[in-house]
């Protein structure tokens, strides 16, 4: 377990059931968001840490993949138990690790146990079916079996949650799984797992986590794909890390699933509630400061009520609280990084000197970047064409159903989106001609069931979480048993 040092905690990398320290015995800081202050360091791991975890999953993986849905359901409940007992603890140090709201990082930790309670149900589902066949006396059947260890690359944005259903789908379906958190949040995207998962009583090696110290994932990364225990690549993450894995799984042939970013546009059209499009674009805009895959990036409201709008949204806008994520009152905190917060401000002032309307926000204090909203984006700027993790959103004015589709569909993203409307069917007819892989109508862009089969198309990824997520973890595999003696041709 991990020891504490006065205030700062030291964290070991945890393989094969044991906390381990790196074979260098270097470890790496982690810096608090709000105010730049040492919080943890942790174990600075590498290729022979990697290599160390992965040889453990491997070794656990014919024991795991046998194991009854029963014994890995109470497993499952047991961790859930912890979740509930630790949410306070939790909570906190993801407010300290990530600058996550203390309301958002609660509420991580009852997603967290809800999603857990579901998918120790997910061991029961199915395994496969019986197939059809033209051959009288065959008996044909299609089993699904899971593929061995998996790779789970994990992110520091939702850390908790999100950590947890990388691992969680693996895990269920019967593979061992190594995980590589963030080095923004190693503990919340990783080490907190693993002791979760130590303390039900999981078989050593199930679980895996080597974290390693900014610029030294690559190493990580490295032994994944040189080993032929390791499957599965299983990514949450962004669009520039998904093209070099996905390129190199290509090159060893390995499987990849991966929940990449979006650039979620929300359609307000001319008959929605007023009231209630501005709370959902302020929700989906600014929720953890805009560094949530799901936000909403572009508003695209229609002309008629486009003033009206402005003006409310803008209003509502310059109310939320920002600052200290400990406090219970902060809406907006702060940002993960400082390059995080130069990235969105050198885009807000990219799209500003190219002539956009800056109509709120556009300034910060150390890492907390007060909530922005702009007008009459050009097209070419970065703002208006990339994912940027932060409180900034576009607003764009269109005249119709068709432009509003149009306008929703520029991009080659296609995670999440909303329509806003008084005439449900109407939202409803536009829906299925929006490309992305979720459209929500009369719902936020940042929107999740667990059960759901919810991710993206296009450049925002491929794969699904929910039960539906078991199968990118699993071999179909064909058995057919004859019942008497086949006639040949020869």
């Amino acid at each position: 377990m991990p020891s504490a040092a006065d205030e700062t905690k030291e964290y070991r990398y945890f393989a094969g059931g044991e906390w381990r320290t790196a074979e260098s015995g270097e470890l790496f800081e982690v810096y608090r968001p709000f105010d730049r202050s040492v919080f943890a360091r942790v174990a600075a791991g590498g290729r022979e840490e990697a290599k160390i975890a992965v040889a453990a999953a491997a070794k656990a993986f014919p024991a795991w993949s046998a194991t009854t849905p029963g014994e890995r359901a109470r497993l499952f409940f047991k961790a859930v138990e912890i979740v509930k007992r630790r949410r306070e603890e939790i909570a906190k140090v993801l407010a300290t690790e990530t600058g996550s709201t203390l309301s958002f990082a609660t509420f991580q930790q009852d997603l967290v146990a809800a999603t857990i309670e579901q998918a120790a149900g997910w061991m029961y589902l199915p395994k496969g079916e019986v197939l059809e066949t033209n051959t009288p006396g065959l008996h044909s059947i299609g089993v699904r079996r899971p593929l061995g260890v998996v790779a789970c690359f994990t992110p520091w944005n939702g850390a908790n949650i999100l950590s947890w259903r990388a691992l969680i789908s693996p895990v269920a379906a019967g593979n061992t799984v190594v995980v590589k958190p963030s080095e923004f949040a190693p503990i919340s995207a990783g080490l907190m797992l693993a002791e979760i998962c130590e303390e039900a009583g999981f078989p050593k090696g199930v679980v895996n986590v080597v974290t390693h110290a900014p610029g030294a994932a690559g190493e990580i990364a490295d032994v994944f794909f040189e080993s032929d225990e390791v499957r599965v690549i299983n990514l949450i993450g962004g669009v520039k890390t998904a093209k070099l894995l996905a390129k190199r799984a290509g090159e060893t042939l390995k499987r990849t699933t991966m929940e990449l970013g979006g650039f979620n546009p929300l359609i307000i059209l001319d008959d929605v509630d007023m009231d209630y499009a501005v709370r959902t674009a302020t929700f989906g805009s600014f929720f953890h400061q805009g560094q949530i895959c799901l936000n909403t990036r572009r508003i695209i409201v229609q002309r008629k009520i486009a003033d009206e709008f402005l003006t409310k949204f803008v209003a509502r806008t310059k109310t939320l609280p920002s600052g200290d994520p400990q406090n219970p009152k902060t809406i907006i905190g702060p940002l993960i990084t400082p390059a995080a917060v130069k990235m969105v401000d050198d885009r807000v002032k990219e799209a500003v000197a190219k002539g956009a309307k800056l109509l709120t926000g556009g300034t910060y204090e150390g890492q907390v970047y007060q909530p922005t909203i702009l007008t009459e984006v050009p097209l070419d700027v970065s703002l208006a064409r990339e994912e940027t993790f932060g409180p900034a959103v576009i607003v764009e004015v269109v005249d119709t159903d068709e432009q509003a589709i149009a306008s929703a569909n520029r991009t080659l993203y296609g995670l999440t989106s909303s329509i806003l409307a008084g005439d449900t069917y109407r939202a409803f007819e536009m829906a299925p001609k929006i490309l992305a892989g979720i459209v929500n109508v009369n719902s936020p862009t940042v929107n999740d069931e667990i059960h759901a089969p919810m991710g993206g198309v296009r450049d925002s990824g491929w794969g699904r979480t929910g039960p539906q997520s078991l199968h990118e973890f699993q071999d179909l595999i064909w058995i057919n048993a004859h019942s008497g003696k086949r006639q040949y041709p020869f």
